[in-house]
């Protein structure tokens, strides 16, 4: 009975404790991640000196603050420039795309004027809604700067909790939850890890390859070519779509500029990139990946979507290591066979 009112007691305490407890999943989800890169830099040595554990963190936080100033200077300016553009220009420019697909075969058939006026008002508000919720982002501050800090505690002093979360397991199977959740660390931060370095790299390919074709709003789209590829295959397939259609408004040869570059992108990442960066061991099926940005989407937004292939890394461990039913390699011996010599 004590049991079950203990339980009813928790249950309401993580209710009204949802948004708190989601910074804190939050915050020691994305230390887990980055130890391994702590760890990396704590073995450096500079002419006999090792930085200590702190001081990587230091030297970490140093280098993720240099990053964002130079993005948030450099990087985001034009980013924010081309989408106040593309969506001023968009309702005007929707008459000349309407223009151009008349020309085609049945295209009288197919309510082109009606699908225009939805795409239209549609725009319209989209661009309201991204510029009205900047201040509702904002507010997200304080929580973003708490979320910040208990990651740096939860670097620093996280082997220490984690230690005294595997004393609350008997002997027995405290030492399989090691080896389980030490083997989801490393999926969770290689998987991190390597699909951010093919984001980086699609993004920054894009971008150049759009503005050497003189693609309008290049930044905004190279950003969004290398965020969506966190989505196997949909997330390429929108944004080439995106792209192709936003340079057919120049030219049919932007078009084709823009298709061929994919097409040798892609080839080139799962023939490259992909085996080198990513690896056999940190493999997530790519219906695993959707799932699981719906669903974080779903539950907790933008923040939802930033741990749900990580939460999905570390479930598909846990799922594998205590819920698949493996068949016994152990063989079934053959029955022997009747033979005229056993028949009496």
């Amino acid at each position: 009975m004590l049991f079950f009112l203990g339980a009813i007691i928790l249950m309401g305490l993580a209710w009204m404790l949802v948004k708190e407890l989601r910074i804190i999943y939050v915050a020691a989800l994305f230390a887990v991640v980055l130890m391994p890169v702590i760890e990396s830099i704590s073995k450096l040595r500079i002419r006999g000196w090792q930085p200590s554990r702190a001081i990587s963190i230091v030297l970490l936080i140093v280098g993720i603050i240099v990053a964002l100033t130079v993005f948030f200077i450099i990087g985001l300016p034009p980013v924010l420039r081309d989408l106040r553009e593309f969506l001023t220009d968009l309702p005007a420019r929707i008459p000349e795309v309407v223009a151009k697909v008349k020309h085609l075969p049945m295209a009288d058939k197919l309510g082109v004027d009606g699908i225009a006026a939805r795409a239209e008002s549609a725009a319209t508000a989209v661009g309201g809604y991204i510029f009205s919720s900047l201040p509702h982002w904002l507010s997200h501050l304080f929580d973003i700067l708490t979320c910040a800090f208990l990651c740096i505690y939860f670097m620093l002093e996280g082997e220490t909790a984690y230690n005294f979360f595997l004393s609350l397991f008997r002997p027995k199977s405290r030492k399989r939850l090691d080896i389980t959740l030490k083997k989801a660390e490393l999926k969770m931060s290689k998987w991190l890890l390597g699909q951010g370095l093919l984001m980086l790299t699609l993004g920054v390919a894009s971008t150049v390859t759009f503005g050497f074709l003189g693609v309008r709003y290049f930044f905004l789209l190279g950003v969004l070519m290398g965020l969506l590829n966190i989505i196997p295959i949909a997330g390429g397939v929108v944004t080439i779509t995106l792209v192709a259609g936003v340079a057919a408004l120049d030219s049919w040869p932007k078009m084709f500029g823009v298709l061929i570059f994919y097409l040798i992108y892609v080839n080139f990442e799962n023939a490259f990139l992909t085996p080198r960066i990513m690896k056999s061991s940190v493999d997530l099926m790519g219906l695993t990946v959707l799932v699981a940005l719906l669903i974080g989407t779903a539950l907790a937004g933008i923040v939802g979507a930033l741990v749900a292939v990580p939460t999905a890394a570390l479930i598909t461990v846990l799922l594998d290591e205590y819920a698949v039913n493996r068949d016994s390699d152990s063989t079934v011996p053959d029955e022997p066979l009747l033979s005229s010599d056993n028949v009496e």
